[in-house]
């Protein structure tokens, strides 16, 4: 479809987020502290997964 730019938006810089956040060992290369009994690794993963789809999300609608 001509004249639509909705693919250069700059929302879709947020995807890469969820992508670089995760790489940055330093923030996970402990085991305390603890979250309901689990190491912080185990609960940062979980977190991570809701930053990708808090992410994911606002792009979408940013961009709808």
């Amino acid at each position: 479809m001509p004249g639509n730019n909705r693919d250069r938006s700059p929302w879709y810089w947020l995807l890469l987020v969820p992508i670089a956040v995760p790489l940055m060992t330093f923030l996970y290369n402990a085991t305390e502290p603890t979250l309901f009994g689990f190491p912080l690794f185990y609960w940062l993963q979980l977190a991570f997964i809701v930053l990708g789809v808090a992410t994911t999300t606002l792009v979408y609608r940013m961009t709808k």
